[in-house]
């Protein structure tokens, strides 16, 4: 089933994330970019509130890779409680900057990627990267928060790809970026491990407070496309079934005389 993570800034938040579903709590701080970096304090005041009940997962901020500033910054986030550090992939050295988290991620950090699917990334390179790395996971976010939905930018079958391609490779999955409730049922059938909200889970811009009664509407959508999408492919593979058995003559209750 496709889980729900919830972007907030505030610890007041996270209980309302927690008290409608969310089944990861993301501290960030919308105002300060795609990615915006929460201050330590109010981290760990996510932490505390949340109080294991759910994964924390932060993000480091929008911020140049240059290797040695990312791993202190994923230091630093970690050491305020996160159990899940995001490091967006901003422009600087890619390859420097895997090499440098890779001992991180060896120690049992759990290190989440965030590619930009606006900025028109190479995923398949990017997923081989996240692996070799031993990263935990990867995300499909948008850079321009004013620029539409991540539906906008990513065709289906192309989030279908990256989804597979990363199940493949051992990573979690999580799709974000602007979306919507509308946008729910057809990225379920797809089957991240994540969907990630912020914008949805307010009144009105994403920098505004997070609603309970929105947290509880997007929980619902995902609860219910989830459960939509696993009566499809069961009805799916019992009609393919069906047809197997048609084709090869074999129905139940005819029995198959061996050759003489």
């Amino acid at each position: 089933m496709t889980r729900f993570l919830a972007s907030v800034r505030s610890a007041e938040e996270a209980l309302i994330a927690l008290a409608g579903g969310a089944d990861i709590v993301d501290a960030k701080e919308p105002s300060e970019g795609a990615l915006g970096r929460i201050a330590p304090a109010s981290l760990g005041d996510i932490v505390a509130a949340v109080d294991r009940r759910r994964p924390v997962s932060a993000t480091i901020g929008d911020m140049e890779l240059v290797p040695s500033a990312v791993r202190d910054a994923v230091q630093e986030t970690a050491a305020c409680g996160a159990d899940i550090v995001k490091i967006g992939l901003f422009d600087g050295d890619l390859a420097g900057t895997f090499a440098a988290l890779a001992p991180l991620a060896a120690r049992g950090r759990k290190l989440v990627a965030v590619a930009f699917a606006d900025r028109r990334p190479d995923l398949s390179a990017l997923l081989a990267r996240c692996a070799e790395a031993g990263f935990w996971g990867i995300m499909l976010d948008t850079a321009e928060k004013t620029a539409g939905p991540l539906t906008a930018h990513c065709p289906a079958p192309l989030l279908a790809a990256f989804v597979d391609e990363a199940r493949r490779s051992g990573l979690v999955t999580g799709l974000a970026g602007s979306l919507r409730l509308v946008d729910v049922p057809r990225l379920a059938r797809i089957g991240p491990d994540y969907l990630g909200f912020r914008s949805a889970l307010t009144k009105g811009k994403r920098a505004e407070s997070i609603s309970p009664e929105a947290v509880r509407a997007v929980r619902e959508a995902i609860v219910y496309a989830s459960a939509a999408s696993r009566r499809s492919a069961t009805e799916t593979a019992g009609a393919t079934a069906a047809a197997i058995g048609a084709s090869s003559g074999v129905s139940r209750g005819t029995s198959v005389s061996k050759p003489a």
